[in-house]
């Protein structure tokens, strides 16, 4: 390789890099949301990102090896899935908490004689989220001469089994002719009781929890321990040919643990 064509070598890959991340023409993104889908899409990482973590990772791969490259694809990615799901979490005590001032408001409407499109109305108006807008939805719904129920019914949201059950005594009250607030009472009541069952295990589970973030921490301190008494692991972890095969395995395990633990937890919570 002459030596002007390694010297444009580093300019060259920072063009492609530029190239990759450049965000797309002002007319291509308006196409984009003019004829995008009304369907809620989850979020995901950005584009550019996706784009881009070629090149990041190639100049990584060289310098550390596979060895430490497929540890920190398994520890990151272990890292964001678990955040994910405590974020759900969060969303689901949320909606949840939101689900439950929206029945409280639809009942008392409905026991001083609102119609129940309006007292669905209300809720919308008194709630914010994914539970507003079933609510919003309910409330056309039946104005318009359809069922209200079936307004409440969202697959995709984090409260989707919340406003299922609410949707079944909702739909149980239409075909049948019973009270429509008393049922609905009902299924509050049986929403509190759940919420507050969950919030008791999670409470519960907490110790559980910190024990499991704390074997998959000791690893880290049996690493630093041996560095510190001179037996080098971290020069046999990222410099020897069998440290290629131990740091990915051992990161391996390490975060099938945690997942494990965390779905082990995950169902009891249900």
């Amino acid at each position: 390789m002459g030596p002007g064509i390694g010297a444009s070598a580093p300019a060259l890959a920072c063009l492609a890099l530029a190239l990759l991340v450049v965000p797309p023409p002002i007319a291509r993104r308006r196409m984009a949301r003019m004829f995008a889908s009304p369907v809620p899409v989850r979020k995901s990482l950005p584009g550019w990102m996706i784009r881009a973590a070629p090149l990041l990772f190639a100049p990584l791969l060289l310098l550390a090896g596979p060895g430490p490259v497929m540890a920190a694809v398994l520890v990151s990615t272990t890292l964001v899935v678990r955040r994910r799901k405590a974020r759900r979490g969060r969303e689901r005590a949320a909606g949840t908490a939101q689900l439950l001032e929206g029945l409280e408001a639809v009942i008392g409407e409905l026991r001083i004689g609102a119609h129940p499109s309006a007292a669905a109305a209300v809720a919308a108006r008194e709630t914010e989220g994914e539970v507003a807008r079933a609510f919003a939805v309910s409330a056309a719904s039946s104005r318009l001469g359809g069922s209200g129920a079936e307004g409440l019914r969202r697959p995709g949201s984090v409260v989707a089994e919340e406003l299922a059950r609410v949707a079944g005594a909702w739909r149980v009250a239409e075909r049948h002719g019973l009270a429509l607030a008393e049922l609905l009472a009902a299924a509050r009541l049986d929403l509190l009781g759940r919420k507050r069952f969950r919030d008791r295990t999670a409470a519960a589970l907490a110790g559980a929890r910190a024990t499991a973030a704390v074997l998959a921490l000791l690893p880290l301190l049996g690493i630093g321990l041996g560095q510190m008494m001179g037996a080098s692991p971290l020069h046999v972890l990222f410099r020897s040919a069998i440290g290629t095969v131990l740091l990915p395995l051992g990161s391996a395990l390490t975060c099938a643990g945690l997942l494990w633990s965390d779905a082990i937890t995950g169902k009891v919570l249900r």
